[in-house]
């Protein structure tokens, strides 16, 4: 394992740069030099899927850290399947008859290759105060901050009310088989705090917190095949019917189709609070306006011609492969298409593959699920009062008073295992970074490291609020 450090910029600069107006947060040593250590050697190791996934590696060396650090060996689970692993570590609680507190994040990562990367993607990196490499934003710094967090507040001498569970998925990325597997475990828990990915954006122009947004929802992924079948025949002769056209004749009603507009509690707050730093006024307006009514034509047209908006607006369906015909002089006997499909919670996968038929207007047309088991639909969880309050009491000891919007995902994570099963579950992580430094899935990704102290404070800040009644 080789792992690069810069001696231009030390940690304890990188934090003191970062001080905003604000009164800053108390450093902690011992954890601020924990979160970077461990996060670079996890890093390190390549959980990727297929031979060679060092998950179960990643597992380990999460266990000793924490083993290190006052955890009881029969409290710490990890857990092996196929490739992969999952872990669960319990910080048990006063009262059993609570339940728990868990707080997820996975420990795998996507695909890297070396050879297109500026720098080795699993030989960590500390450069001009980031720190680089393939889970750096997704998600094992956070998965680290989050843990180390946990034992900084066991080293304080906190005693919880509620257990504690560290719940880190081995497949998040591809299957989610072990995600799933945790869920059906946990389905007893209290509330899920999940840890995956950067919940705050820093401004482009000053560096400093702009706004703080958590997820309490997500629309399901589904891909939809649409297939079309003839006899075929001579390209010379010519049918009436022929499996390319008809098919292209139902993609482009599905193309121009439009769903039903909707709200939820999380995504109207969504609209209201958004609108409020959006420096466009016509798309500010909309925004108002959708949230006051989801009909509002002139207002779903503003939001619809805005691909950043569009997919919040409501379910959305759009071809994304087409395959067709066998030969240059042939007949088509056969043509499919793809179609993805992100929905609105509150809809079964059933019920819009039936509305994609009925707009379709081709009954040689046949529809099925392909999307197999690595999605589920989950409701949203609710605008819980003591998570709100809690979250917003913990940004403003890391980030000061900032902005706190919440959202709705268009993409999947492990919380829709288990908001499935009836437990709320919230994207909820500290860190802050500009968009212009989202590479999460792709080349060079990057974290500012001035995430350390501040990330502390929040989860410190969070966990004895949610655990201590």
């Amino acid at each position: 394992m080789r792992i690069i450090a810069s001696t231009v910029f030390t940690l304890g600069a990188i934090i003191a740069a970062s001080t905003t107006a604000q009164a800053a947060p108390k450093p902690y040593p011992q954890a601020e030099k924990q979160v970077l250590e461990i996060s670079k050697q996890a890093i390190s190791l390549r959980s990727v899927e297929g031979e060679g996934n060092q998950t179960q590696q990643v597992a380990e060396l999460f266990r000793k850290e924490l083993l290190a650090n006052g955890w009881d060996a029969k409290d710490i689970e990890i857990v092996s399947h196929k490739d992969t692993a999952y872990l669960i570590a319990t910080w048990p609680g006063s009262d059993p008859a609570l339940k728990p507190i868990v707080v997820s994040a996975h420990m795998d990562v996507v695909e890297a290759k070396a050879a297109d990367w500026e720098r080795d993607p699993f030989t960590p990196v500390v450069e001009n105060g980031y720190l680089y490499g393939r889970g750096a934003s997704d998600t094992k710094f956070e998965a680290v901050l989050a843990m180390e967090s946990m034992i900084e507040l066991r080293r304080q001498g906190f005693k919880p009310k509620r257990s504690l569970i560290i719940a880190y998925s081995g497949d998040e990325e591809t299957s989610m088989a072990t995600s799933k597997l945790i869920a059906e475990r946990l389905k007893n828990a209290e509330l899920v705090l999940n840890v995956d990915g950067s919940s705050g954006t820093l401004s482009e122009k000053t560096g400093k917190p702009a706004f703080w947004s958590w997820g309490g929802a997500e629309k399901t992924y589904v891909d939809y095949r649409i297939e079309v079948t003839n006899p075929g025949g001579h390209s010379s002769a010519p049918r009436t019917e022929n499996a390319i056209v008809q098919l292209s004749e139902a993609l482009e009603r599905i193309g121009h189709y439009h769903f039903k507009p909707e709200l939820n509690d999380i995504t109207r707050a969504y609209w209201v609070e958004a609108a409020k730093l959006e420096p466009d006024a016509t798309l500010a307006g909309a925004m108002r306006a959708f949230a006051a009514n989801p009909n509002d034509e002139a207002a779903l047209k503003v939001l619809r011609a805005n691909p950043s908006m569009v997919g919040r607006t409501g379910t959305t369906c759009v071809p994304t492969m087409l395959s067709g015909g066998h030969a240059q002089n042939a007949l088509p006997q056969r043509a499919t298409a793809n179609i993805n499909c992100r929905i609105f919670p509150g809809h079964t996968r059933e019920e819009i593959m039936a509305e994609l038929e009925k707009v379709a207007q081709t009954p040689a047309a046949k529809f099925s699920d392909v999307t197999g088991d690595a999605s589920t639909m989950s409701p949203a969880s609710p605008m819980r009062p003591d998570f709100v309050a809690a979250t917003r009491k913990a940004v403003t000891a890391a980030w000061g008073p900032i902005p706190i919007i919440p959202s709705q995902a268009s993409g999947a994570s492990d919380s829709m295992w288990y908001r499935a099963l009836g437990v709320p579950s919230y994207s909820a992580s500290a860190s802050m970074m500009k968009d212009s430094d989202e590479f999460a899935h792709g080349l060079n990704e990057r974290l500012p490291l001035l995430n350390v102290r501040p990330g502390l404070t929040y989860y410190i800040s969070l966990y004895k609020d949610l655990a201590a009644k």
